[in-house]
């Protein structure tokens, strides 16, 4: 293998961390690692091409989700010291993530036009600060339905692994925090180190920004990552309906084309899939809520209780009111 000096751009890849309370120890550990990995030859761990910091207001421990505890390395020095700034967040409950320093710190970074980038939920953060209004923001779907409720004015989207848009970045967290530690090596290091830092770490390849989140609604079966993008987007859109046009527009086909994409692999139209997917999320609320069934229409995107009762009875075999009785 060549080594992972002979590309390398001028001067090392600095990297801040910023760590939430109740932050996710995986989304952390495998961004760091891979910065680790990439910095030096085989598993050396030499801060050699990459170096990084834990930034924090006080060297108090800071506890993860798991409740291991990570300490702070550096004080809150200029953020021009770094090439980005990472915010990984962690478990959405939590009262306070960042204390108020922290805060300051962040939106002086911004001031100072210095990358800043959410893993998991750290997004949020962002997002609390004002700092992602403008920018396109990627999330785990798991997620998707609170950041839309918190922010709804901010542009998101749940189907994709990462996502940089000019001077923010985003992460849905977990295994994709490696991917996009690899994006940062290989643009600012080069492909040895990434290719390096990726064969330690036992991943086959980095997946790209534009790769799709491992999700099936459903458990649907499909090959093509444009039909996986539009399932999540069905997924995340339950109760304001998005045309079936739109849906295409937004995987860069025609409806045409979608449809046919639809029949090839599923045998069935998005309609009807796009049905099936609201239709499920209303069978989870008559079971596991006493909500009015005129809410639950609504809530899965029907204008008519009636129409929504007969559409349920059609596809279970029974009304909401009578599968509600049954499991009570």
């Amino acid at each position: 293998m060549k080594s992972v000096k002979d590309e390398t751009k001028q001067g090392p890849l600095k990297v801040g961390f910023v760590l939430s309370r109740s932050f996710t120890l995986s989304a952390f550990a495998l961004f760091v690692d891979t910065l680790r990995l990439a910095s030096d030859e085989a598993d050396k761990s030499g801060r050699v091409l990459a170096d990084w910091q834990v930034l924090g207001s006080t060297r108090h421990l800071i506890t993860s989700s798991c409740g291991v505890q990570v300490a702070p390395t550096s004080d809150f020095i200029d953020p021009r010291e770094f090439h980005y700034i990472v915010v990984v967040g962690g478990l959405l409950n939590a009262d306070v993530t960042i204390d108020s320093q922290t805060s300051d710190y962040l939106k002086r970074a911004a001031a100072q036009k210095i990358p800043l980038i959410g893993v998991c939920t750290g997004t949020f953060i962002l997002a609390r600060l004002g700092l992602m209004k403008t920018h396109q923001t990627c999330v785990s779907w798991l997620h998707y339905q609170a950041y839309r409720e918190q922010f709804p004015d901010n542009p998101v989207r749940s189907d994709r692994l990462f996502n940089l848009d000019r001077n923010r970045g985003s992460c849905a967290g977990g295994s994709s925090s490696a991917d996009m530690a690899a994006f940062l090596v290989r643009r600012h290091i080069s492909k040895d180190a990434e290719r390096n830092a990726l064969e330690v770490l036992q991943i086959e390849r980095a997946r790209s920004g534009l790769d799709i989140q491992p999700r099936k609604p459903l458990a649907i079966q499909c090959q093509d990552p444009r039909l996986k993008a539009v399932l999540i987007a069905m997924e995340s859109h339950i109760e304001d309906v998005i045309p079936t046009e739109d849906l295409a527009a937004s995987v860069g086909l025609s409806r045409r084309q979608l449809e046919r994409l639809f029949t090839e692999e599923m045998k069935t139209s998005p309609g009807a899939v796009y049905t099936r997917i609201r239709m499920e999320r209303a069978k989870q609320l008559v079971l596991q809520t006493q909500a009015p069934l005129i809410e639950i229409a609504l809530e899965v995107g029907f204008d008519s209780a009636s129409h929504f009762a007969r559409l349920f009875r059609r596809l279970y075999g029974q009304s909401p009111t009578e599968l509600r009785r049954a499991h009570a």
